[in-house]
């Protein structure tokens, strides 16, 4: 969490390397730098003060150095110079080194030797009352030593070398003699003119004398055992990712204080934790930090000159820096509590069975006086409205950054990396040199300009490129936007933002050229258009232009804007509409919404574990919005183009790489597609890429399945991707029914599934087999699956997968389905458009309550009923067609066993012809109809109901079966009469 107290700064030097000592009182801070000034600042006095300098040095100071009596200072120049204490006077020169650098001061707690490190193999020892008295420490390191320090005991010194080892020198007797070599540590740097040469790699001893941290090449801060000289623990943050460029430890050894990624960080020794965070100089790292011996306080110095002093750095409310403790001795101190007020008043039974039988002796205070009560009204005067503070750690929020973005290091860094190319800047102290390359040069022209506005954000798009500047004085934020189209020279644009307000994130979109943007025909491939921009403001908001700089609209963003990324359709928008939690999540939302209307097709969460955080942001060579998070999993959102109903699906997991097993590496996105991850390669914990610009290189994409078989698996794992990506094709298709693309990529599935069938039946594995024949595409695909089963002598296996066959020959086909699917969306949607409550001022609908009607007649049509007079004549004709047939006695005709059949299938007739659209002319009938009586509370029947979706071609197959059928019982019923009247 963030302390309460600000720093006060000044500025010190010029812009290069510093340092900073403390006096042995504390009293005094000396400050060195490149413009070969040693400043004298009085702690007690604030940030107006003219502070006394040293200026005998003729080149940089490169380090300082203090003790009781005397200051030293060493440079460029070979010489270290010794002051008298508190003032720039001269009292000597210490030593010189012909022709190298000093690059290390450290003096021995008694004050009485110095250690000096240079650009030279070895190490000298002087001994300050006789500056004759050297002992030379050499034959340890093979590269120039760095930094020196101190075991508290003044009996063991440790050097840092450009090589990557530390090691330990016995300096008790006269001879001194290596005691251990520590190798693979802190990082080897071989060049005194990289950024990387100024951070700290220096062994910072604990005042007990056990251990020192050190600065790792991992990026952690690491504990070395006294003992052992091994790794024994470990300070990392998950908030706090880069190189640690400097570390100071408190008087008392409570504090860690450690400098990273232009943040002040102080830690808890014993906890191994952040407590407090302070924000450094921007666009600028600390290089030297340093605790007060004396008070509470902490100053730093970093590449920008300037001196910043953090005052009561450390709470009142927590342990003190100064105090000695146990902390800082091998041996802890026993002490007593005040008897606490028993908790049933006086008299208590604990008293009566005789209390505690241990004591409070055992209570070992390892925070000095932390185990004391405070006095009466000291909470309240520490809480300062007498109510108790409490502190609750929770997660920092990720703030908003740019995609493909790196900050300013070696005044260089990248403004955008992605598929389409590059924006590098190169910072020129006065102006920028803004360089544009593309990857693809025979469609766009790579270039590069004079930038004097210093734009800090920037985008590739498909149709042009995108900068912004953050506001500085009377200047407003600026928004330039440079199409890739050269036929027209008026095409650049710049939209500036209301005073006050700065730029967040910026994306544009647009259709891929299909020709080349460098065509200066009428017909070329600027002819879709300039794309679409979308711009993020510090006031809550997205503003959407056309590529011709047109405003469109400006839509609210629920909460705290974070990033964005632009396709071809729409743009994808990550924001946080509340806090973050407790235990560790983000709280991420991405908002996927249209160009065309600005519609919200998509709002999920998104998947990242707790304690982690998004790292990047972007689409798919196919237009899939996809995300990659710290934890290195990278999730794709499947049917993003069905409303409301996508999914973050795990694509992959970097972690279960084959390259990764057994390396420190991380990976930086660049593009994504359906097989290959395209990324930059990080070492150790490096956070973004540096200069020269790295390689792209091409990791293969798998789904993190957990199957091990070596012969079903891979195939499974191609099928299950394959598959995702034919999906999101298909939802692509609105009313067509299929592609050539995705009847290609179906038969290479099926091409699949057949393997994993054979394999099936070669192990009979009946079940499996059934539900890969489900999944094939085609009909064909089916009968090999038929095959198969029966060439393995499968005959019951056979005669199932021949029954699917027909089964699908009879039904509609899984293209047919996926099309009466997309078109059931819509109507499913409908609902989700209904007008809200008290919105709407229509008159209210119609409400049918059954069970408070009546009963009423509902007139059913029988044979007698006019709509049946076509039967009735067919039956008054028969005994005209059958005059030759003997009657009775009576003169009435025997009834014949097949009038029955007669009838009934001449109604048949009349019901299936009127079924296909055929309607009779109504007769009317002097008999009258029969009514039945049904409640209307009955339910009532629907000729639709759990009827599935059918497509066109079913019902054409249905139809012309029926006619079929109709046509037969016809011709049977005509042969049935020929054969009675022969």
């Amino acid at each position: 969490m963030a302390s309460s107290s600000k720093a006060i700064s000044n500025s010190a030097h010029q812009q290069g390397q510093t340092c900073i000592a403390f006096s042995r009182d504390g009293r005094i801070a000396y400050t060195g730098g490149l413009d070969t000034l040693v400043r004298i600042w009085h702690t007690d006095q604030g940030e107006d003060q003219e502070p006394e300098a040293a200026v005998e040095a003729d080149e940089g100071i490169t380090v300082v150095a203090a003790a009781n009596d005397y200051w030293l200072s060493g440079g460029h120049d070979s010489q270290v110079r010794k002051y008298l204490p508190g003032k720039a006077q001269l009292d000597g020169l210490v030593t010189s080194v012909a022709g190298a650098s000093i690059r290390s001061l450290a003096v021995d707690p008694s004050g009485k030797k110095v250690a000096v490190a240079s650009d030279e193999l070895s190490v000298k020892i002087i001994d300050l009352d006789e500056i004759t008295n050297v002992t030379l420490l050499e034959g340890a390191h093979k590269k120039r030593v760095r930094k020196t320090t101190w075991h508290p005991s003044g009996t063991l010194l440790t050097t840092s070398s450009s090589d990557g080892t530390i090691v330990a020198w016995d300096v008790s007797d006269a001879e001194a003699k290596v005691e251990n070599v520590i190798d693979g540590v802190i990082p080897a740097v071989a060049d005194p003119e990289s950024p990387e040469f100024m951070h700290d790699c220096s062994a910072v001893w604990h005042p007990s004398g056990q251990y020192f941290f050190a600065a790792s090449r991992t990026h952690e801060i690491v504990t070395i055992s006294r003992t052992t000289w091994t790794k024994t623990s470990s300070l990392s943050d998950p908030n706090t990712v880069g190189a640690t460029t400097a570390l100071a430890l408190s008087a008392n050894g409570v504090y860690l204080a450690s400098a990273c990624n232009q943040e002040i960080l102080v830690w808890s020794v014993q906890t191994k934790r952040v407590l407090w965070r302070h924000p450094g100089t921007p666009n600028a790292f600390t290089i030297q930090i340093a605790f007060s011996p004396t008070e509470n306080l902490l100053a730093w110095t970093d590449t920008e000159g300037v001196l910043s002093r953090w005052r009561d750095a450390i709470p009142a409310s927590s342990p003190d820096p100064i105090r000695q403790t146990a902390a800082s001795s091998a041996q802890g101190t026993t002490t007593k509590r005040k008897s606490t007020p028993p908790l049933w008043g006086e008299g208590a039974d604990a008293e009566a069975d005789g209390g505690d039988p241990y004591g409070d002796d055992w209570i070992i205070d390892d925070l000095g006086n932390g185990m004391e009560d405070e006095p009466e009204g000291a909470r309240a005067t520490r809480a300062g409205d007498g109510f108790v503070k409490e502190m609750v750690s929770i997660t920092k929020a990720q703030p908003a950054f740019q995609t493909g973005s790196t900050p300013m290091e070696n005044k260089k860094r990248y403004l955008a990396y992605n598929m389409v190319g590059v924006i590098e800047v190169t910072d020129q102290d006065t102006h920028h040199i803004v360089n544009v390359e593309f990857h693809d040069r025979s469609t766009r022209k790579g270039y590069h300009f004079t930038d004097h506005f210093k734009y800090d954000l920037g985008y590739l798009g498909e149709r042009g490129a995108l900068f912004a500047c953050p506001p500085e004085l009377d200047h407003p934020a600026q928004v330039i936007y440079k199409p890739y189209g050269t036929w027209s020279t008026q095409g650049d644009w710049t939209y500036t933002l209301p005073k006050g307000q700065r730029v967040l994130g910026l994306a544009a979109g647009g259709e891929r050229p299909m020709r080349s943007l460098r065509d200066p025909s009428s017909s070329g491939g600027d002819i879709q258009g300039q794309g679409n921009i979308v711009i993020a403001t510090s006031s809550g908001d997205l503003t959407f232009l056309s590529g011709s700089g047109m405003e469109r609209i400006v839509l609210g963003v629920e909460g705290e804007y974070v990033t964005m990324a632009a396709a071809e359709e729409y743009v994808l928008v990550v924001h946080r509409p509340g806090a973050t939690t407790i235990d560790g999540s983000q709280s991420l939302v991405a908002t996927l919404i249209s160009f065309d209307d600005f519609q919200v097709l998509q709002e999920k969460p998104l998947p990242i574990p707790k304690g982690h955080t998004l790292r990047w942001i972007g689409t798919t060579d196919e237009g899939t919005p996809a995300i990659y998070d710290s934890a290195g999993y990278i999730h794709l959102m499947i049917h993003h183009r069905r409303p409301n109903r996508a999914a973050w699906a795990r694509l992959m997991d970097t972690n279960a790489l084959e390259r990764k097993q057994g390396k420190d590496e991380s990976y930086w996105p660049v593009g994504l597609s359906q097989d290959t991850f395209m990324c930059l390669i990080l070492k150790g914990r490096q956070e973004h890429p540096g200069f020269p610009r790295p390689l792209i290189q091409e990791l293969p994409v798998r789904l993190p399945f957990r199957n091990q078989d070596p012969v079903d698996s891979p195939i499974e794992e191609r099928i299950a991707r394959e598959r995702i990506y034919v999906n999101l094709a298909r939802d692509a298709l609105g009313d067509e029914l299929t592609s050539p693309d995705i009847d290609k990529r179906e038969i290479e599935l099926d091409k699949q599934l057949i393997k994993l069938i054979q394999a099936a039946c070669k192990t009979d594995k009946a079940p499996r087999v059934i539900e890969l024949v489900k999944r094939l595409h085609f009909p064909n695909s089916i009968a090999a699956a038929s095959q198969l089963a029966g060439f393995y002598r499968l005959i019951g296996l056979q005669e199932k997968i021949e029954a699917i066959k027909l089964w699908r020959e009879q039904n509609a086909t899984p293209a047919e389905e996926a099309r009466e699917g997309r078109r059931a969306f819509a109507d499913e949607d409908a609902p989700l458009a209904r007008q809200k409550p008290f919105q709407n001022f229509n008159p209210p609908l119609k409400v049918d309550r059954p069970g408070l009607t009546r009963s009423a007649g509902i007139v059913e049509p029988t044979e007698f009923t006019a709509s049946s007079a076509a039967i009735r004549a067919s039956r008054s004709r028969a005994p005209q067609a059958s005059a030759s047939r003997s009657t009775s006695p009576e003169g009435k005709r025997k009834r014949d066993d097949n009038d029955d059949d007669l009838a009934s299938n001449a109604f048949d007739v009349e019901v299936k012809r009127r079924a296909v659209g055929e309607s009779d002319a109504v007769v009317p009938s002097s008999k009258p109809s029969t009514c039945i009586f049904i409640h209307p509370g009955a339910r009532k029947l629907n000729m639709y109901d759990r009827q599935p979706i059918r497509s066109k071609n079913w019902t054409r197959r249905q139809e012309e079966s029926f006619r079929k059928k109709t046509r037969a019982q016809q011709a049977h019923s005509e042969e049935r009469k020929l054969f009675q009247q022969g």
